[in-house]
């Protein structure tokens, strides 16, 4: 599989310019993670409005790794898909350290089919004390809290029959890890594209054992007959389809976003955070990657995009401003009849990633059209609004 080394210029996504009160951000929490869907809203009257869902936890720990001890999932409303979002509830709280979700929920992505909405996440649990102010500055990596939640990470689903809840969520993951694999350690970030027939084709972010520590970040592809599970691994036996170890395919990319062009037998396409920028030329910006379908209709074979950079860490304004930022992760695309209307994305201030932000929020971005970003028309995602 062939990589790309050299700065490219061009990228696959472009964006109209936001304005400063443009999407979700509350001033005590970190928050991340956006995934936006427009659904009737009860509380209006049934007037269709702008869900956000996403991930935060409080500022008083740090960024990382206080979302993995602390995090939960929860959602914003708004008349425009750009904002402002308005808090309007915790959707995923935590429920207790016997569950295996019961102590965090992070990476929410929504969906809707076959009349209900389906929310996949990643959730995880431990057995030590809460964390408190007084005492967060003892969380770090090293922190036995912070490495049993790690090794404790599996890719959930919850559903309900509004987008208010009440959410139903399992005694277990659909996700499990399995001994011997590539996902021996933990599952998560959850990317999956539901089929006009209920099927889920789900990329899925895993890290194995290697000896008692952890192995690097690698991509593998999950399947199911019908949104709830159960969840078949693909590549189970063939390994990862994105890995650095040897023999090195594609490379270490994280927060995959799948979908399908054209619908069924069309190309399937990715974009993910690019950690070293060997891919697409920035680091952590994002990698555009395609995959015919192959065997069973499957993703398999990934090849880089044209052209493989999908987009820069970096913010136009209304006002003419341009801002690059520190973090621009966990891409989203919402579909609207077929096409790409609106990119989300979690964004923080500083220069280093997220090591140095002091302020994290989310972004929804228009696209402009289809046609400018020689993406492919089709039928789009099975999301229809109720």
């Amino acid at each position: 599989m062939s990589t790309v080394s050299s700065a490219v210029s061009a990228t696959a996504f472009a964006f109209a310019p936001i304005s400063p009160d443009n999407g979700f951000r509350q001033p005590d929490y970190w928050t991340w993670c956006p995934s936006i869907i427009r659904a009737p809203d009860t509380k209006a009257g049934g007037r269709m409005r702008w869900h956000m869902f996403a991930s935060r936890w409080p500022k008083w720990l740090p960024f990382h790794p206080g979302w993995m001890v602390a995090s939960e999932v929860v959602r914003a409303v708004a008349e425009r898909a750009e904002g402002p979002y308005e808090f309007a509830g915790v959707v995923l709280p935590a429920r207790g350290a016997e569950y295996w979700d019961g102590r965090s929920t992070h990476n929410p992505t929504i969906r809707y089919h076959g009349g209900r909405y389906w929310l996949f996440y990643m959730g995880s649990t431990h057995p030590f004390a809460d964390f408190a102010p007084e005492n967060a500055g003892e969380l770090d990596t090293d922190h036995p809290a912070c490495i049993v939640a790690r090794s404790m990470k599996r890719v959930g689903v919850a559903w309900a029959e509004s987008v208010r809840g009440p959410w139903h969520r399992l005694d277990g993951p659909v996700l499990p890890t399995k001994p011997g694999t590539f996902y021996s350690f933990l599952t998560s970030n959850p990317a999956p594209w539901i089929h006009n027939d209920g099927r889920v084709t789900m990329l899925f972010k895993a890290r194995a054992w290697r000896g008692h520590v952890r192995g690097p970040m690698s991509i593998g592809l999950a399947e199911a007959d019908e949104p709830g599970g159960p969840y078949r691994v693909v590549n189970d036996s063939s390994g990862p389809l994105f890995s650095p170890e040897p023999p090195v395919r594609f490379g270490e990319v994280e927060d995959p976003f799948l979908w399908q062009e054209g619908g069924e037998g069309g190309v399937f396409r990715m974009i993910a955070k690019d950690m070293t920028g060997r891919l697409c030329g920035q680091a952590h910006a994002g990698i555009l990657a395609e995959s015919r379908p192959g065997a069973g209709g499957k993703p398999l074979d990934w090849r880089p995009g044209t052209p493989p950079l999908a987009y820069r860490r970096e913010l136009g304004y209304t006002d003419g401003t341009r801002r690059t930022v520190g973090s621009m992760e966990r891409p989203f695309v919402h579909f609207e009849n077929g096409r790409p209307s609106y990119f989300c994305a979690a964004v923080s201030n500083g220069k280093n990633g997220f090591s140095d932000a002091t302020e994290t929020w989310n972004v929804v971005l228009p696209l402009v059209s289809g046609e400018t970003l020689g993406l492919a028309s089709g039928e789009g995602e099975p999301m229809p609004c109720p």
